[in-house]
């Protein structure tokens, strides 16, 4: 009986690119060649800790157990050679333990010859209006009535899910209309986020407002919950009804704003990413603050996250001397989103649902009559995580598929 691959320490799907062909070591490290030519090194201790045994991971959850510290020495390799069904086995002291690691997984996990580990999921493409006069839109007719999990599902999310990954924004169009359909349908993606405003917000212009956007008047471009420690990182607007003149949507890329700035801008640039502004929303039944700059960089430098919206900036509290640069830097910034060449306008029909992420892209609306018609949009929040985590989940059912095919073949 053929030996079959080993298990992997997740429960990802991982394909063979390319096969074993040579091994080689000493006690602390590992080298192996591989069929296409190339040559990958791991580190004993690496290897040790990312077994797929019993020993290292809960079978249950694939959740590690191991504790290195436990082992009584520096785990070394003893002896190393590849099995007959292709798999990578490992000796290793001082425990006298042999290992099996899937070559596609090893393959995958490739440390000694990848650039970037924390590259994201889908490339990051800014856009300004000369993208298109709208959004990326796909046609959703029938979401709700696909099985979860399903490829008639997945389907509509895979592309969706790579625009709002890659753009920071999608929409769907020809979803249902009854009230209270976009927590559903936001399930389907991951759990969503409650607020002080609800699980779900209706946007309509309504008598006694606790915000800007439960009236009728323009809203310039910004982010929601700016005032929170840790803004949502998604946000969903769910058309209901739309008969209004006027209130149209507008919506503009933080990140493309962003870079514009850097590049023409570069001391503005910089005030923006240091200067920490007030943000505060002070409304009748909560209080909420929070400090950040407006345009924040990761460790290495790259775009993670704008935070903007005037109307709810609260006093400046900075040092004396940066008070006149932040402000410099706030109108040039200003100006900038006044630019239209920056802003994709659009209107909303019943039945459109536009997903966008909350902490890179800018939107804002036109004012309407109100006496002119109705106009509603049911709105949540949600996490990047979960985009994140619904992404990889389609991309892990379709490698399923795929092998499941193949295996079929044989």
């Amino acid at each position: 009986m053929t030996q079959a691959l080993p298990l992997t320490p997740d429960y990802d799907v991982w394909p063979i690119d390319a096969n074993l062909k040579k091994v080689s070591f000493k006690p602390r490290l590992l080298t192996v060649s591989w069929s296409d030519g190339r040559e990958s090194r791991y580190h004993s201790i690496w290897l040790r800790e990312n077994a797929a045994d019993e020993t290292t991971v809960n079978p249950a959850t694939r959740e590690r157990i191991l504790d290195l510290s436990t082992l009584p020495s520096w785990p070394e390799i003893t002896s190393a050679e590849i099995d007959e069904a292709g798999a990578l086995c490992v000796d290793f002291a001082p425990e006298g333990r042999r290992l099996r690691f899937h070559p596609g997984w090893l393959r995958a996990h490739d440390y000694d010859n990848t650039d970037d580990p924390e590259a994201p999921l889908v490339p990051i493409t800014t856009w300004q209006r000369d993208a298109g006069e709208g959004p990326d839109s796909l046609d959703a007719t029938g979401l709700l009535d696909t099985e979860e999990g399903s490829e008639t599902e997945e389907a509509i999310l895979a592309p969706a899910l790579s625009s709002i990954l890659g753009k920071g924004l999608v929409r769907l169009r020809n979803l249902p209309i009854e009230p209270g359909s976009l927590e559903t349908i936001a399930r389907r993606i991951g759990p969503v986020r409650p607020t002080n405003f609800g699980m779900l917000f209706n946007v309509k212009a309504k008598p006694n407002p606790d915000s800007n956007a439960y009236t009728s008047i323009a809203l310039p471009p910004h982010v929601d919950l700016p005032t929170r420690e840790y803004q949502p990182g998604m946000q969903m607007l769910h058309c209901l009804e739309n008969s209004v003149e006027g209130g149209e949507a507008v919506m503009l890329d933080g990140f493309a704003v962003a870079e514009a700035l850097r590049e023409r801008h570069p001391e503005t640039f910089a005030t923006l990413t240091r200067v920490r502004w007030c943000f505060a929303n002070t409304a009748k039944t909560t209080d909420y603050v929070w400090y950040s700059p407006m345009i924040r960089l990761d460790e290495r430098g790259e775009l993670l996250e704008v935070r903007i919206a005037d109307f709810l900036r609260g006093p400046l509290q900075t040092s004396f001397e940066d008070v006149e640069p932040a402000y410099e830097a706030l109108m040039v910034l200003q100006e900038m989103l006044h630019d239209p060449t920056f802003a994709i306008r659009f209107t909303y029909q019943p039945g459109d649902l536009v997903i966008f992420d909350n902490r890179r892209l800018l939107h804002a609306r036109d004012a309407f009559e109100g006496t002119s018609g109705h106009r509603w949009l049911q709105g949540c929040y949600m996490e990047r995580d979960e985009i994140r985590s619904r992404y990889r989940m389609v991309k892990r059912a379709s490698q399923q598929r795929k092998a499941t095919a193949e295996a079929s073949l044989v």
